[in-house]
């Protein structure tokens, strides 16, 4: 099972839902990085279920716990594990698991792959795994801040058919996304976003949308091609978070639709650098970044767990009608934003490290 990320910042998650805990094991990480417990429990908090009423009611504190690779306020140059305690498990909830594959769910698949699957929730392919990426991802985001002045921050720009409009990306913090529980930095979209999720989890159903991201400071010529470009990296590692469904950067899907000559992004010298004018490209050109803003999205499925009567089968074609127990999020939208932010960070860290080698 491939469960590692990355070539010179290497990161490995472990541990499934309902298990004894999640974490991970991060190789590559340069020595003297000032890092704790607290640097990491920020982004946790962010991720962690139970923190809204527009969340799964799952109560986990998700405290990080550094057994290797770091003394009292540095890390060390060797292997970091990152460790999170499960506290609130209740594999109990998924024992229909046994008979019924869930619908959406990765029940039917890993046990066509495996001849088993976890009761616990989903096992690795539940978003408790994502514990372990945001964990690591802290750690790369902070050695991005400190060594090379690149910083990112991820918002919610869709739930629904509801848009916000595209923020002053220049000056978005964390802080104006995390005004509102929904993390949607526009009040006007965020209070119809807020609706639809509690219409949603009101009439036990759930709802999708879009995460957008932007990652300032990065330096033109990052990025490893042909088949490790920037944007392809980005991608894998967007795609590979549970609920995903799509990736795009800069004009995405929408330049199917323009002309070269609108599409287009000129350049011109400003302060003795070549900048581009506008940035239809999303700051990535032949795979390799160009120094402008990075500006992607990442499309979310509704998430598939929903307690509403669901007509299917169980393994032997036997006609049931499912009803699913547990405590599930109507919207992954509003916790996918530190895990879009984690994924994003150990990208260009790996990236940052293999263009300083």
């Amino acid at each position: 099972m491939a469960s590692t990320i990355g070539k010179l910042f290497s990161v490995t998650t472990c541990g499934e839902s309902h298990g004894a805990g999640v974490g991970a094991i991060v190789d590559g990480c340069p020595a003297r990085l000032a890092i704790s417990e607290a640097d990491i429990q920020e982004q946790l908090d962010r991720r962690r279920p139970g923190q809204s009423h527009l969340t799964t009611p799952r109560q986990e504190k998700d405290r990080v716990e550094i057994l290797t690779g770091t003394q009292p306020g540095a890390t060390l140059g060797t292997p970091i594990m990152l460790w999170v305690r499960n506290q609130d498990q209740r594999p109990g909830d998924y024992s229909h698991q046994d008979t019924v594959p869930r619908p959406s769910h990765a029940d039917f698949t890993y046990m066509a792959k495996y001849g088993i699957a976890a009761r616990s929730g989903g096992g690795r392919a539940s978003a408790r795994e994502t514990v372990g990426r945001v964990a690591s991802g802290a750690i790369a985001q902070k050695l991005l801040r400190e060594r090379f002045g690149v910083d990112l921050v991820a918002w919610v720009s869709t739930v629904g058919d509801v848009d916000a409009p595209v923020p002053d990306l220049p000056a978005l913090t964390r802080a104006d996304v995390d005004r509102v529980p929904v993390r949607c930095p526009d009040s006007k979209a965020a209070a119809d976003m807020s609706s639809i999720i509690e219409g949603c989890s009101e009439r036990d159903d759930s709802v999708g949308g879009i995460v957008s991201c932007v990652c300032r400071g990065v330096p033109a010529g990052w990025g490893e091609p042909v088949f490790d470009k920037m944007e392809a990296m980005l991608a894998r590692a967007m795609l590979s978070i549970p609920a995903s469904k799509g990736f795009e950067i800069g004009s995405g899907f929408g330049a199917a639709r323009m002309n070269g000559s609108s599409h287009n992004d000129m350049f011109a010298m400003s302060d003795g650098s070549l900048r581009t004018v506008t940035n239809r490209s999303g700051g990535v050109q032949g795979g390799i970044t160009n120094g402008e803003q990075i500006l992607f999205r990442v499309v979310f499925k509704p998430a598939a767990t929903i307690a509403q009567p669901q007509p299917t089968v169980d393994y032997e074609g036997n006609e049931v009608t499912l009803e699913v127990k547990g405590r599930h999020d109507p919207c992954v939208l509003p916790r996918a934003v530190p895990v879009v932010e984690a994924m994003a960070g150990l990208v260009l860290a790996d990236m940052a490290l293999q263009a300083a080698s």
